[in-house]
């Protein structure tokens, strides 16, 4: 199994612009409707806009924040990388750059300009092995 989020979002276009810079991501769809990004061909996020549509109601009412009690949160081999990509955008940061003492990984963290919390986190020290729980690994 794998996640494929999807966020309601007012300009399909310019989310898609901002998490393609972000992210590092290509268009795998393309539209001002609808849009799914891709890092390394992979599927990391569809962007949805607000109106109902066919095959459903409205994904997001207009009254509450967006993302409320939802973090968007991507994992990257090169941090460094990202780092230098944020930087670029002059996007501004909710937190620096900073370890994160219980995933043991760097993170940073920033809003879209929709309003989404977006974390952007390196490889965690911790080793993940199938039938190991975190707790067990020094």
């Amino acid at each position: 199994m794998k996640a494929q989020p999807m966020i309601a979002v007012r300009d399909v276009p310019a989310s898609a612009r901002f998490y393609m810079d972000l992210l590092g991501a290509v268009s795998g769809h393309g539209g001002d409707e609808y849009e799914q990004l891709l890092v390394a061909g992979r599927l990391v996020l569809q962007l949805h806009d607000c109106r109902p549509d066919a095959n459903h109601g409205p994904l997001r009412d207009g009254d509450i924040r967006p993302g409320n009690g939802v973090i968007l949160w991507f994992v990257t081999d090169d941090f460094e990388a990202q780092i230098k990509r944020v930087l670029d955008m002059k996007v501004s940061l909710d937190r620096e750059p900073a370890m994160n003492p219980f995933s043991r990984s760097m993170e940073l963290w920033l809003h879209d300009p929709d309003g989404y919390q977006v974390v952007i986190a390196g490889p965690s020290a911790w080793e993940h092995k199938r039938g190991d729980s975190i707790a067990a690994n020094p």
